[in-house]
């Protein structure tokens, strides 16, 4: 994937996918501009209405937890982020996200605040923060993984190779 900058859009701990994709809005799920519009509503109302395509999602510790709606995932790759970075994830918010083609990035988000501006790089396991002239590191994301992400998540991952091949 190539390296992306964005705006960070920053979160507290324990986001769930309750607060991603509020259920009292199912009706939308077969709509995605209006999934998009109402991505994380209920956690900041300006959300959907203002973030642009390359921004990231920053969170503390345990973001995407609690019913694991698949649809919190989705609504992250409809506002085509360049990556969802928190200190932990629930596993399934987790491997969601990249089973749809958004990075999934566990590094210590203490030191970065809302609206830093960021860029990515995720073959190097290296984030920069242009605001603070810092750069954070983590670990590369395993090759299978990045292939996923490269082919545009796993469905197009394995239409492509017509299995699960990591290579």
């Amino acid at each position: 994937m190539p390296n992306q900058r964005g705006r960070a859009w920053t979160f507290p701990a324990n986001v769930s996918t309750d607060l991603i994709f509020p259920g009292r809005y199912v009706e939308f799920l077969s709509d995605e501009a209006k999934l998009r519009s109402i991505t994380l509503i209920d956690a900041r109302e300006e959300f959907a209405k203002e973030v642009k395509p390359g921004d990231f999602v920053v969170a503390e510790d345990n973001f995407g937890m609690g019913s694991s709606r698949e649809q919190a995932a989705l609504m992250m790759r409809l506002c085509e982020l360049s990556a969802v970075v928190s200190k932990s994830f629930a596993r399934i918010f987790f491997r969601n996200c990249i089973n749809v083609g958004v990075p999934a990035i566990e590094l210590d988000t203490s030191r970065i605040d809302d609206g830093d501006d960021l860029e990515i790089h995720l073959a190097e396991g290296k984030l920069i923060n242009h605001t603070k002239n810092e750069t954070y590191d983590f670990p590369p994301l395993p090759p299978v993984m990045t292939n996923i992400l490269d082919d545009g998540g796993l469905v197009a991952h394995i239409k492509k190779h017509g299995d699960f091949n990591v290579e």
